[in-house]
């Protein structure tokens, strides 16, 4: 069975990474309606970029994550505005021996 991952791009500064990282780290687990099992914070500073990588151990989780995930909105008036979200199905992982 494969896993699949949700990629959310955002514009943001590096300000709203700190806070998005922040918020993130200080629950205890996935918050309710998302059945992830790891979750990825990429900031690039330089462009005001950051991505958000969710794993889900089943496309079905993947579904019902993305649509709790699809009803948030970063917070009015914070410097925070998704672009793109795609899903991919992990094909291949290879890690160091």
């Amino acid at each position: 069975m494969s896993d699949w991952v949700r990629v959310a791009t955002f514009e943001a500064d590096g300000d709203a990474v700190d806070a998005m990282v922040k918020e993130i780290s200080s629950g205890e687990g996935p918050p309710p309606g998302i059945p992830a099992k790891a979750i990825t914070v990429l900031a690039d500073r330089e462009n005001n970029r950051a991505r958000i990588v969710v794993r889900f151990d089943s496309e079905e989780n993947l579904r019902a994550g993305n649509a709790t995930l699809d009803a948030m909105e970063p917070p009015s008036g914070s410097s925070v505005r998704r672009i793109s979200v795609e899903q991919y199905e992990v094909v291949l992982e290879r890690r160091a021996s």
